[in-house]
């Protein structure tokens, strides 16, 4: 997971991108904000039946077994219980222990994931099999969304409900035949949570040699490929993808993570193959080899990343020496190069594993239903092989400033943005995590209500967005310093107006000397972080696991989950020392844009970035040290009246088995309204979830009106701004974003304050009318998102097949042009009539009583006074059609002409969903269950295509279908598209191949996914509202689907392989789209079988297609609408 940011109010730190990761599906996911994050789920890897070890290996293998051999009865030398803060509403138990060889883990159990009648304390069911499957051949669980976020200004065209990629969890095991196993069925029923570990150790990339840079990230890489006790490469994966699991590894500055969650059965057997990667790892040789390649092609996926260029070009042009001054990736150019230059790459890999790969520098964490006890003692034996170490952690040096002031860079950008990036180096704060200074000082410079500088400079037409604070990457924050990063995505006028803007961030700088720290602003984030604590939301184990982990690196082990939240000492000189760090002369100022023009670009060496260098003039330095004055329209903040006072529960049982509740309830059925609800009796926190989909009239009925639609939606945002900002300070969060001609808001958290915000929203909302200034600052961000759309290849692959499979979807190009004519009058005119009729499906699921939730409706129904959209005019997507034996090909060059990268993603359509029917569902999630490991493991592993190879379900309005997906720079679409053919070819013999007790390992772990328990209200309300959106109102899908599962045998997984997927059967039918990088020869097309349809015009292949009917506009079932109770007459007298 690359780039996490400490959220403040609803923006995030920026440019957090140090962390290293592998992530699962090769996809970047890129925040609002300019920053990114790697979702780092490591991939399965392909086993090597090798019966010798490279003689190189035997340092590795005699201090193993010499260290077996001599261990007596390990022990923890300390143990501490009680010891660790946490929530008064957190039922786990916490114990912190110490090893003899310094490690330091701790140990968490859940009461919920072994709920009371399951497998009892320390019968661990993987116990007595730990060395029995090492040969099996097993599958890789993964995401199956398919999803990805772009950078801010991206579209994501034709997705938001047009597509929904099915999503797995994971769980408990199935059921066999005999009478334990049947036992194992009835508590299979319950909805469960899984286990996890991770473990941390406190080195990281700033340890990188000079000469082979990059080395502690391909050190986190080879960690997976085998080890002295386990050597086959794919061992670990496999096993914990077989049961249930995901594992994750990311590489930061300081430290690197390894953790993995897993089927709560299997935590014992997953932490013995887990334990090796810091005992004995083989290292090979010719896995090195294979992994280079691997990590090149990681950095393949970046290379035309903005977020990800600016953050190294920053490194780049650090002080030469210093720590940040370096190329954290690697790839192969450092790497390889670094064997080119006579580097032993092995040797150096070895050396830096053996000198900080030790107890003493590692911190565990492990979840699971076990007592402390049976935790305590599997660590003990499972870890107490790990060398031991001193805890005194690597020492780093570096003289002077991180960067030279006075000077002004200006990096061309990829896409078509105008950011300005400010810096100011301050000492390193971790010691002060009780006063959080910073944090302060973050609230204040990144605030956007009214007398901030991001609505003064909205008002000037310059900005469009901002985001202040000390990133939680290690770049941001690390033992050396602590760097205070100002983020503003400008505007045309706002790019000429760079110094101006600087000059009101440093009068704003004066306000805050001038007035000196306020403690009642301090008490509000007092106020948030203590109730944010207490009823903090349940995060998936993997991730909180990881996340303690690092906390332990950080705090002190009572503060471990206290550290991120306390605000318990009030320094207000600690906060003027901080702001004497804020000057011109401490200051890194740079400009990213497309726009950036010069005869003498100067080259950052790794990503090839263009730049220019320049300095700012002393006269302008001088003013912003000192400004004459500050501008009478910034101010402080006012005090936050959306903080909560009422943490009252509506529920009013103690306890509630899941499998006894309800579904949601519609308690509202009219035809302006369809209102669903459920109280929550579960979490039992004071939180609630409002969601609502508005269709609104003649929306989507044209590409103008579309542009309009979007148009009246952002203007709407940007007016709404400061005040769903506040709320969200709150921890109140605000969603409005538009799908198709559906308006979707989203209104979630605290729930005492929820009607209030909504009846704020609403008023705004009725009466909105926007002003030309702001309407050409809205309509000039859209242009440059249209110009951003698709400009990495698989962002663009999967809008071309969603622009085939959908009737109406406007191109992006097409949207741009329409665009470029409309005006405001043609926006006035058009606001009456879309919000002159409009029909309303919202959910409360939450903290609110049925009273409250009527009471929300009546909000609506009283603010807005239209008449009901008639359901006929209500938009309903329709799928083409594709004819039997269809065999189609799209062929587009990239947008981007830098981009080397090409994908080729080959899309078989199945047949739309049946009513109340989950065997299709069923068929194509353990299908992708079983094939997907022998994909990666034969196109990545084997005939490295490239870093990005997946495939997954999936649901485009209710039709099913099914995806392979390859992105390489290394080979051209025609020869991946080649490639997977073969594969899928020969599915059929992998199927027929497959034993029995393997199938039955992937359906039961299909069906333990399906029954895990969702760990957060949030969850669970996502889960309900994908129901209601897709008007399947199936709250039990997933119990449904679990249920079908168990009757889906062997050779039904071939027929229907054969029918859906067999050249020759009718109902194969397909669709390769082809995205050509700016290295690929499209003549290669020539070779293409005549067979193939080759579609040059979208347009023109729809006109001609056959579409599926809508389904999305079908009646809830009658068992649903049975328990209906319309409360018109309440609403009336309201």
């Amino acid at each position: 997971m690359l780039g996490l940011f400490r959220a403040i109010g609803n923006f995030s730190f920026v440019d957090s991108v140090s962390r290293l990761g592998l992530y699962r599906k090769g996809r970047l996911e890129e925040g609002n904000s300019g920053g990114i994050g790697f979702i780092a789920y490591r991939k399965a890897r392909p086993k090597k039946r090798k019966k010798e070890i490279l003689s190189q290996q035997h340092l590795f293998t005699s201090r193993y077994l010499l260290r077996r051999r001599a261990m007596s009865a390990a022990k923890a030398v300390s143990t501490l219980d009680n010891v660790v803060v946490k929530s008064p509403n957190d039922r786990r138990l916490y114990r912190v222990i110490e090893l003899e060889n310094g490690l330091c883990a701790l140990l968490i159990h859940d009461p919920d994931i072994y709920p009371e009648g399951s497998v009892p304390d320390g019968q661990n069911t993987d116990t007595d099999q730990i060395d029995e499957d090492e040969d099996d051949d097993d599958g890789e669980e993964e995401d199956s969304d398919g999803s990805y976020e772009d950078d801010e200004d991206d579209e994501k065209e034709g997705e938001g409900d047009e597509e929904d990629d099915e999503e797995e969890g994971e769980g408990d095991e199935e059921d066999d035949e005999d009478e334990d196993e049947d036992e194992v069925k009835e508590k299979g029923d319950h909805q469960t949570k899984k286990a996890a570990a991770a473990m941390c150790v406190a080195m990281g990339s700033f340890l990188d040699p000079p000469e082979a840079q990059g080395l502690a990230h391909f050190l986190e890489h080879m960690l997976f490929m085998g080890s002295t006790e386990f050597p086959d490469e794919n061992e670990y994966d496999s096993y914990v993808s077989k049961h249930g699991g995901s594992s994750n590894a990311y590489t930061e500055m300081e430290y690197t993570c390894y953790h993995f969650d897993i089927k709560r059965e299997f935590l014992q057997g997953a932490l013995k193959r887990f334990s090796q990667f810091f005992i004995a790892p083989l290292m090979k040789t010719e896995a090195m080899e294979r992994e280079l390649l691997a990590v090149d092609s990681e950095f393949n996926q970046v290379l035309q990343n903005d977020a990800c260029r600016r953050q190294q070009f920053q490194c780049y042009t650090s002080a030469k020496g210093h720590p940040l001054n370096r190329f954290a990736w690697g790839n192969k150019k450092s790497l390889g190069g670094a064997i080119e230059n006579g580097v032993d790459l092995r040797e150096s890999i070895v050396k830096l594993y053996k000198e900080y790969y030790h107890g003493g520098l590692m911190k565990l964490v492990v979840i699971g239903g076990e007592s402390l006890d049976t935790l305590e003692s599997w660590v003990v034996e499972l870890f107490g092989d790990v060398k031991k170490g001193s805890k005194i952690r690597p020492t780093l040096e570096a003289e002077g400033p991180i960067w030279k002031g006075g000077k002004l860079f200006r990096l061309e950008a990829v896409k078509d943005v105008h950011i300005l990036d400010l810096a100011w180096t301050l000492p390193p704060l971790r010691h002060a995590y009780v006063k959080k200074p910073e944090d302060y000082l973050a609230h204040l410079l990144g605030h956007e209500g009214k007398g901030s500088l991001l609505s003064f400079i909205k008002g000037k037409g310059w900005a469009t967005s901002l985001s202040a604070g000390v990133g939680e990457d290690g770049i941001n924050r690390s033992s050396l310093a602590y760097v205070f990063s100002m983020s503003i995505y400008l505007t045309d006028s706002g790019l000429e107006k760079i110094y101006d803007i600087i000059g009101y961030i440093y009068q704003y700088l004066k306000l805050l000397r001038d007035v000196s720290p306020q403690e009642w602003i301090f008490k509000e984030l007092q106020d948030i972080g203590n109730m944010d604590f207490r009823y903090a939301e349940e995060q998936p184990a993997d991730d909180y696991a990881a996340e303690l982990s690092e906390n332990m690196l950080a705090y002190p082990v009572e503060h471990v989950i206290y550290g991120d939240y306390v605000y318990k000492t009030w320094d207000p000189k600690m906060i003027e020392d901080l702001m004497g760090f804020f000057t011109p002369e401490n200051m890194r100022i740079d400009v990213v844009s497309k726009s950036i023009k010069s005869e003498e670009f100067q080259h950052e060496p790794w990503f090839d970035s263009r730049f220019t260098e320049e300095d700012v003039p002393l006269s302008l330095m001088e003013t912003w040290s000192n400004p004459s004055e500050v501008d009478k329209s910034l101010h402080l903040p006012s005090e936050n009246h959306f903080i909560p006072c009422d943490f009252s529960i509506r529920a009013i049982k103690s306890d509630v088995d899941p499998k006894s509740q309800s579904p949601p309830r519609c308690i509202i059925d009219e035809p302006f309204m369809k209102f669903w609800y459920k109280l929550d009796e579960t979490f039992k926190v004071p939180r609630a979830n409002t969601y609502f989909r508005i269709n609104l009239k003649g929306a989507y009925a044209s590409v103008k009106n579309c542009l309009l639609t979007e148009l009246f939606i952002n203007l709407l945002k940007d007016e709404l701004n400061e005040l769903i900002y506040q709320a969200s300070m709150a921890k109140l969060e605000t969603s409005l974003s538009m799908n198709g001609d559906k308006l979707e808001l989203k209104v979630y958290g605290f729930n005492e304050k929820i009607p209030a915000l909504l009846s704020k929203i609403l008023t705004i909302a009725k009466s909105f009318m926007p002003s030309l200034d702001r309407f050409k600052v809205i309509k000039e961000n859209m242009e440059r998102g249209f110009r951003n759309t698709n400009m990495k290849p698989l962002n663009h692959s999967t809008y071309l097949r969603l622009q085939l499979l959908c009737k109406r979807i406007y191109d992006s190009d097409e949207k741009l042009s329409v665009l470029n004519d409309l005006s405001l009058t043609d926006l006035n005119n058009f606001i009456p009539e879309v919000r002159s009729q409009i029909f309303i499906e919202a959910l409360c699921h939450g903290n609110l009583s049925e009273d409250e939730t009527v009471n929300i409706a009546n909000i609506f129904k009283n603010s807005l006074t239209v008449e009901p959209l008639p359901i006929n005019c209500r938009h309903g997507e329709q799928i083409t059609c594709f004819p039997p034996s269809a065999k189609l090909v799209r062929d587009v060059n990239v947008k981007n002409k830098s981009e080397t990268n090409s994908v080729v993603e080959l899309y078989y359509q199945i047949e739309p969903e049946e009513a109340e029917s989950t065997r299709m569902k069923a068929m194509l999630d353990l299908f992708h269950e079983i094939i997907e490991e022998p994909l990666f493991n034969q196109l990545r592993t084997k005939e490295q295509l490239g870093y990005v190879v997946e495939c997954a379900p999936r649901l485009t309005s209710r039709v099913h279908g099914f995806c392979f997906c390859v992105q390489s720079s290394k080979y051209g679409p025609v020869h991946l598209l080649g490639r997977v053919e073969n594969f899928i070819k020969d599915i059929e013999g992998l199927l027929e191949q497959l034993d029995e007790e393997s199938f039955e390992d992937y359906r039961s772990g299909m069906i333990a996914r399906l029954l895990e328990k969702d760990p957060s209200l949030l969850s669970e309300t996502n889960e309900l509202w994908s129901q209601i959106v897709d008007k399947r109102y199936m709250f039990d899908f997933s119990h449904k689907e679990a249920e079908e599962l168990r009757s889906i045998e062997k050779k039904d997984v071939i027929n229907w392989f054969k029918t859906y997927f067999r050249e020759s059967s009718p109902k194969c039918r397909r669709l390769a789209v082809r995205v050509w990088g700016c290295n690929a020869n499209m003549k290669e097309t020539q070779t293409d079988p005549k067979s193939v349809q080759v579609i040059a015009d979208a347009v023109a292949f729809k006109s001609t297609s056959q579409f599926y009917p809508s389904l999305c506009y079908r009646a809830a079932p009658a068992s649903i609408l049975s328990h209906l109770r319309i409360r018109s007459a309440r609403m009336r007298s309201s």
